[in-house]
């Protein structure tokens, strides 16, 4: 029975969620939430290591949820019911895409979607920060290592264009030098 759980919930995420797996985030963490597939801190790590694998975030952590929960098997459940919306929207869009690209509702829709999105993704980074303790925790060593080693990310991404699998690399061994 979970294995159809697994399915239909991964299904109606990817049926409904836009804006890419980031987006996503928060909508797969209220579900496992909710069916009490794991804890929260669990799903934080499932983030991690699925914003480190290649690949998009919102299939990995699908796959990671879905083996946590029922094995291989619920990896392949959760997993086709993501990734099934997409291949079908996918086809019935690129059948029309020519004529629905310069439709102007169409392109109003869009420009509206972006903003929401936007919203999305950093609704999603504010709830990561929250479960790794870096929001209303106070300001022990941990935290200032962390809030450190995310301005620095940050930094590096934005203005010095450091390749994100170098950032993923200097951070991990960070992490190991000061937490391990």
């Amino acid at each position: 029975m979970e294995l159809w759980a697994l399915f239909q919930t991964f299904f109606i995420i990817g049926l409904l969620s836009f804006g890419g797996g980031y987006a996503m985030i928060p909508v797969i963490a209220h579900q496992v939430e909710a069916h009490k597939w794991m804890t929260n801190s669990d799903f934080t790590d499932i983030i991690a290591v699925a914003g480190m694998s290649p690949g998009p975030i919102g299939t990995n952590s699908a796959i990671f949820v879905g083996y946590r929960v029922e094995g291989l098997l619920g990896a392949v459940a959760a997993t086709a019911g993501m990734t099934l919306p997409s291949f079908l929207i996918i086809i019935a869009v690129a059948a029309f895409f020519a004529k629905m690209n310069e439709n102007r509702y169409v392109q109003a829709a869009f420009y509206g979607l972006r903003p929401a999105v936007t919203g999305l993704i950093l609704y999603g980074a504010v709830r990561f920060a929250d479960s790794n303790g870096m929001i209303g925790s106070g300001f022990d060593m941990q935290t200032i290592v962390a809030f450190v080693i995310f301005a620095g990310s940050l930094v590096a991404l934005l203005y010095y264009k450091i390749h994100p699998l170098r950032l993923i690399i200097v951070a991990g061994l960070v992490g190991m030098a000061v937490y391990g």
